[in-house]
């Protein structure tokens, strides 16, 4: 798969602001890194056939859940709903991750979780009111 693979699915998995915002953030410093989760993460893995989006995502919170890293997790909550997953199939994920993980990991993973999918209600709750509403 090529860079522009990547960016597609990248694109796709975590929305062109999501990208746009990580693109201007690039530096010279950062610049190769950003390359190389283009094109491995995103051009090489997402890209494959063996697993749907839906199935790499419950993969992907898991890992992160196990790993503790809550920003990514953030994120990868956002990219979960892009692709298909229900509020209620992120939340068995997490109650997963609580036994094989661990307690504290878990209720961190649903404190994050629970404010990323409030945000989601709020933007659409906030796209449905009028902009001329008082």
């Amino acid at each position: 798969m090529s860079y522009d693979d990547g960016m597609r699915v990248r694109r796709e998995v975590l929305g062109d602001a999501h990208v746009d915002r990580a693109r201007a953030r690039t530096t010279e410093f950062t610049a190769d890194f950003q390359n190389l989760i283009t094109r491995y993460a995103w051009g090489e893995i997402w890209t494959r056939p063996g697993l749907d989006r839906r199935t790499r995502s419950c993969i992907t919170l898991t890992a992160l859940v196990a790993g503790g890293h809550l920003e990514e997790l953030a994120m990868h909550v956002r990219a979960a709903r892009r692709n298909g997953l229900t509020t209620v199939e992120i939340k068995e994920v997490l109650l997963q991750t609580a036994i094989y993980c661990g307690v504290p990991a878990a209720n961190a993973a649903f404190a994050v979780a629970q404010r990323v999918l409030a945000e989601e209600v709020s933007e659409e709750v906030s796209e449905e009111v009028p902009e001329d509403a008082s």
